[in-house]
């Protein structure tokens, strides 16, 4: 019955959204742009929702919390950039306000800036948005400076924060079995910690890993509470959604290709490139199982990254679709926004769960992955049974 409810509470969710999604396009259909308009589509000041959007789930020189009377709130983070001749540049993002202003010689393109350099004729070709480059004394592009880039960005700042997290939660828990033993009942913290630990033991580890799962349980538990810890962190509002970046989520699939690659046997090699099959198809069945090896580490990049970008586009737009009404009229805006409301709230603490089902399924997805590279013969392994 509670099964059943759920379900059609998500079904009548998703079609409300998609309704009032197709009324807010509708809504905003304009008259044919003329050439005055067509140059700009955006008009500063105006409601942008696309624009949003990727500010909200792309990285940034600081962490953003709301505008007030045109005038953005946010903690500035340091910037660090090394040019060759000029040497080492060190100085807080506030300094090039948002990329309205040059400093010392650098910008930080912003949408008003490639607006001003296409004014001025000036090819933008190469320059992309939030990405901090050389100028001259007249703010034009210095194409001939190299500048190397080596802030601290919202999703290292978020990256470093997690690891301490996890070093000091981790270490806590360690102290506490050193001092207490395994065999005193677990309290605080710990007493959080151990059942997940013994989860991802009994249900990642032993399962995949058989007798070995011991050497990797070290990795399996930092992958998962790495993941976990940031996808949490990533929910609270005004922070970066470091799981829901491509470059974040390639870095932890490398890690997991490397481990499985180190583990491979002779058993495996032979699988890949002497399959068990008749000779006829061995020449459609080898090129698939050596792609096999990649798609396996790039499954588990798209999966991650994906879901979690996902679930944080959805709460922008239900958010988002409160001003798009207020935009159509205020009375509606008001109308709608406690619905608004209810619906992000409900789809925020399903981004909770989603929190710790991606971090199991990355987690877990890795463990069968090195248990899959690790695997020997069948007949010799039923025989040693």
């Amino acid at each position: 019955m509670g099964n059943k409810f759920v379900k059609s509470l998500l079904v009548a969710a998703f079609s409300l959204f998609s309704l009032l999604n197709t009324v807010a396009v509708k809504a905003q259909h304009e008259e044919p742009k003329t050439e005055e308009t067509a140059e700009t589509p955006h008009e500063e000041g105006k409601f942008n929702p696309g624009k949003i959007i990727m500010e909200h789930i792309s990285d940034s020189h600081d962490f953003h919390f709301f505008d007030y009377g045109g005038k953005p709130y946010a903690l500035p983070l340091p910037v660090i950039l090394y040019t060759p001749g000029k040497g080492l540049d060190v100085f807080m993002s506030s300094k090039l306000d948002h990329g309205h202003t040059a400093y010392n010689g650098y910008q930080l393109v912003n949408e008003h800036y490639l607006e001003t350099l296409k004014e001025k004729g000036i090819d933008t070709k190469g320059i992309s948005e939030g990405k901090i480059i050389a100028v001259d004394a007249e703010g034009r592009p210095d194409a001939a400076i190299k500048v190397y880039d080596f802030s601290m960005t919202r999703n290292v700042v978020q990256m470093i924060i997690a690891v301490i997290l996890l070093i000091v939660l981790m270490t806590g828990v360690a102290k506490k079995y050193k001092t207490n033993g395994v065999k005193s009942a677990p309290s605080g913290f710990q007493n959080a910690v151990e059942p997940v630990i013994t989860f991802i033991r009994d249900e990642v580890g032993k399962p995949n890993l058989g007798h070995k799962y011991e050497s990797f349980m070290p990795l399996l538990l930092t992958i998962f509470f790495f993941i976990l810890i940031n996808n949490i962190i990533g929910l609270v509002p005004g922070t970066a959604n470091v799981t829901g970046n491509i470059a974040f989520t390639a870095v932890l699939a490398i890690v997991s290709f490397v481990v499985m690659m180190l583990k491979t046997n002779k058993h495996f090699w032979s699988h890949i490139f002497w399959p068990p099959v008749p000779h006829a198809i061995k020449f459609i069945l080898v090129p698939v199982e050596f792609l096999g090896i990649f798609t396996k580490p790039f499954a588990l990049m798209i999966r991650l990254f994906a879901n979690m970008v996902a679930g944080h586009i959805v709460i922008t737009c239900f958010i988002m679709l409160i001003f798009i009404f207020a935009g159509m009229s205020k009375v509606a805006g008001i109308g709608f926004a406690p619905l608004s409301v209810l619906f992000t709230v409900f789809i925020y603490f399903i981004e909770i769960l989603v929190a710790f089902i991606q971090a199991f399924i990355f987690t877990n997805l890795t463990a069968v992955f090195i248990g899959q590279s690790m695997e020997g013969d069948h007949g010799h392994e039923e025989a040693k049974h």
